[in-house]
């Protein structure tokens, strides 16, 4: 008998989209293994699959030898089969102990006990702790555990179902050096253990230093497995990235004028590190980093969504104040466009028009009565100026695409005649047509001498829009490109630790 769990010709579609084309995987017990590849590789939807969120796919799935079928996340487990999400507070009930968090889905599938056994619970749990050499409390609450504490919770919980297979997705982002090394220490405990572990990660030193073998993805299909003891990170990003590509957006030669944004020192304690750059008129600075790097923390530290911020910011030579409310820094001629735009760019119930005219309220009124006249006169103006298709500047945003609600979010700083507009993974949720509309917005924005600040991940994106990029690792700054030697492979070695410190 294997002791290994496959996966064979995996094919998978979304409609006309192939997601994955006769994907091969395979992970033994006792054994990490890294599954890797660049945004859109197909990693998730290969382990959706494996943990049963996607029920339709071709291919066939063997557990030790023997052929298996996973249709539900609830078969998957009944397999040995399980997963650690990178969101670790949505699997999570904080007003709940670690101990009921822990033997929740055991406690809630035991319908025979009409009586909660707490001693039973409480050994359970500890038992579990106890195989992950953690010390934490089972009777302590949830909401008051760090990260690294709350993976450690998920992960018991996933060695009281008797998981044979771990999925780990991501588990580093989120965790300090020494919150990593904990986690680490707990894989290696598992992997003592005989739990097969699948390790998700962009952090190629990690994948290096902890794991025994990784399988890379391509475009949905299968490139290769190798192990860790015979590879380098410089050939791990060879095999990610195939061929170089080729740029499919290049911004226009635009003046730089003088500077405009200068940041020195900034901290956030825990998160962010001594980072110091500048931005000039007319300049496109690009931010590289994978998830976790501290691009967005970087963002919100500087539109005062972040508290306990030290440095020194400078904007058109004035020194602003730290820690202030996002309305300081509009103020003063800085705007966010976030990540998470329908949380924190957008009110999706508004109109557009309230939408775009909502930070600049004040030039709208008269005695605290909207001008309804000029409200109306200016986001028609924006919308023109950013392209929102819709059928009426009334129209609800939360009706519009994600393309069309992104423009929103960036036409509102058009209404305030920002100087500086910090851009956080822009393209998140876009359609390939609204992508190059936004890179045609920025060229815009950038003629008119303002500046810039766009962070992201997809790394062709900087490749062709920015003019200089800093390239973050572990809440720093570890490496400044030009636009000349800026390279696809160079940024997947610096973002992924092939710099520290």
């Amino acid at each position: 008998m294997t002791n290994e769990l496959s996966m064979k010709n995996i094919t998978k579609n979304f409609g006309s989209f192939q997601a994955l084309n006769k994907v091969d995987f395979t992970v033994q017990k006792g054994e990490i293994h890294a599954l890797l590849g660049a945004n859109g590789a197909g990693k998730s939807t290969l382990m959706k699959i494996l943990c049963g969120a996607y029920d339709e796919y071709e291919g066939k799935i063997y557990k030790d030898g023997g052929e298996i079928s996973i249709s539900s996340p609830k078969e998957a487990k009944s397999h040995g089969i399980g997963i650690v999400h990178q969101e670790v507070d949505v699997a999570l009930i904080p007003s709940l102990s670690v101990a009921e968090n822990i033997v929740l889905d055991v406690q809630a599938s035991n319908k025979s006990k009409a009586f909660v056994n707490w001693k039973s619970i409480y050994k359970k749990a500890e038992e579990a702790l106890s195989l992950l050499g953690s010390s934490l409390s089972v009777k302590k609450n949830v909401v008051d555990l760090t990260l690294s504490e709350k993976q450690q919770v998920l992960i018991a919980r996933a060695i009281v179902q008797n998981v044979d297979y771990l999925i780990l997705d991501e588990p580093t982002a989120p965790l300090s050096v020494e919150e990593t090394k904990q986690l680490f220490s707990v894989m290696r405990e598992l992997k003592k253990s005989g739990v097969g572990i699948i390790y998700i990660s962009h952090r190629l030193q990690e994948v290096v230093d902890i794991c025994d073998r990784l399988t890379v993805l391509k475009d949905g299909r299968y490139v290769a497995t190798k192990e860790t003891s015979h590879t380098s990170i410089e050939n791990v990003i060879t095999l990610m990235l195939g061929t170089s590509s080729v740029k499919q957006w290049v911004k226009k030669s635009v003046e730089v004028g003088n500077e405009l944004l200068h940041v020195e020192a900034l901290s956030l304690p825990g998160r962010l590190s001594n980072i110091s750059f500048h931005v000039k008129e007319g300049e496109v600075v690009g931010i590289a980093g994978l998830v976790g790097a501290g691009k967005t923390e970087l963002c919100r530290s500087l539109f005062g969504l972040e508290q306990y911020v030290s440095g020194s910011v400078r904007l058109k030579g004035k020194k602003l104040k730290l820690n202030k409310q996002p309305y300081y820094y509009i103020a003063q001629g800085l705007s966010l466009v976030p990540e998470e735009r329908r949380k924190e760019g957008i009110f999706v119930h508004e109109s557009i028009a309230d939408n775009l005219v909502l930070p600049s309220l004040s030039r709208f009124t008269n005695y605290s009565f909207l001008k309804r006249g000029k409200i109306k006169e200016k986001a028609q103006k924006t919308t023109g100026q950013v392209g929102v298709k819709s059928h009426s500047i009334e129209q609800s945003v939360g009706t519009l695409s994600g393309g069309n609600q992104q423009k929103v979010a960036i036409g509102k700083w058009l209404v305030t005649d920002s100087d500086v507009l910090l851009f956080d993974e822009p393209t998140k949720g876009v359609d390939v047509g609204s992508k190059r509309e936004i890179f045609d917005l920025i060229t815009n924005l950038v003629s008119q001498q303002k500046g810039v600040v766009y962070a992201t991940c997809e790394f062709e994106e900087l490749l062709g829009v920015a003019d200089r990029i800093y390239v973050m690792y572990n809440g720093k700054i570890v490496k400044e490109l030009s636009k000349k030697e800026a390279t696809s492979e160079k940024l997947f070695y610096y973002t992924a630790g092939g710099v520290k410190g």
